[in-house]
């Protein structure tokens, strides 16, 4: 797993995870790139040391009662077939329907509440409260998995997390499917012209830019970020005036506020000076699932197939 990114970014995007509105970047790079060096064996032998988030993990058999506090991991926990490890997941892992949903918290981590589920792996986004030392005291090991810059970071913690859990051949093909299905659709999007676009992490409105993990899915497809010219745009996630929305005019508009926060065409040609742009007379408003739009799992094959999919149409 690669050190944790900027601070702003990682805190920003457990707010907007809480919001439930959107949660987390240079030009995307190919998602083709070299596989992660594997961290164990294709035969799942333990004791094996996994290069997490929070340095070296060592997990000295195959974990039976894995609780997870990270939407993204328990996607990926039960994508590479290590659901049936899995006895407990946060308030937040609604994805997919037979995930244990628990009431505990990612963002609030109690010790007490993860230790009653008697865990023999616990992985998390990031070491609040310093968990994972108040956890090394009864000797669960945890895994920091944190959110994701890039492809290859979330290429890693799949397989960080098929290491952990003697599923490393599984992982390995789910990171290999990711990576050829983005390649493919980075290679069918069409290339005749440079179309702007506009991605809403909230209705403040924030926005991302292309240094950011969203910001790499929208780079597979040439689309020109109007966030990168924002003035505060050297954190990743700049608020943007409702004034510069409506000068940068973006030819697409993609809304990670439509499923938490009721956001359409409609609602945003009812904000001031917003009625003119050109993404909502021509009804190039999408709506995006908030949960795919804000993880960094396997499902971000979805999202960059809704994102190739309007760059299509707006092409046609």
């Amino acid at each position: 797993m690669r050190p944790v990114r900027l601070a702003l970014a990682s805190a920003l995007l457990g707010v907007l995870g809480l919001a439930a509105c959107g949660q987390a970047q240079d030009s995307a790079p190919a998602p083709s790139s070299a596989p992660p060096a594997a961290t164990a064996s294709a035969s799942g032998a333990f004791p094996v040391t996994v290069q997490a988030g929070n340095g070296a993990v060592t997990i000295a058999a195959r974990p039976e009662r894995i609780v997870s506090l990270s939407a993204t991991a328990t996607e990926t926990l039960f994508a590479i077939g290590a659901g049936p490890q899995v006895v407990a997941v946060d308030e937040r892992s609604n994805f997919p329907a037979e995930a244990p949903k628990t009431s505990l918290s990612g963002f609030k981590p109690n010790v007490e509440a993860i230790v009653e589920q008697r865990p023999d792996l616990v992985v998390i986004t990031n070491d609040v409260g310093g968990i994972v030392a108040e956890l090394g005291k009864v000797k669960v090991p945890v895994l920091v998995e944190p959110s994701a810059a890039d492809f290859d970071d979330a290429y890693d913690q799949i397989a960080d997390l098929g290491a952990a859990t003697g599923n490393a051949d599984k992982a390995r093909e789910v990171a290999d499917g990711m990576k050829r299905e983005l390649d493919r659709l980075a290679a069918e999007a069409p290339k005749n012209k440079k179309l702007s676009f506009y991605h809403e992490v909230d209705t403040t409105p924030y926005s991302v830019t292309s240094s950011t993990f969203i910001g790499r899915v929208y780079g597979l497809f040439g689309l020109v970020n109007i966030a990168d010219e924002a003035p505060d745009a050297s954190g990743g996630y700049p608020k943007l005036s409702t004034e510069f929305i409506a000068k940068a005019d973006p030819d697409l508009i993609f809304l990670a506020t439509a499923k938490c926060c009721g956001q359409n065409r409609d609602t945003l040609a009812k904000r001031p000076g917003w009625s003119g742009l050109s993404a909502i007379k021509n009804d190039r408003v999408i709506g995006l699932d908030d949960d795919i739009a804000s993880r960094w799992g396997p499902r971000v094959v979805d999202f960059a197939k809704t994102v190739g999919g309007a760059v299509r149409e707006a092409s046609g």
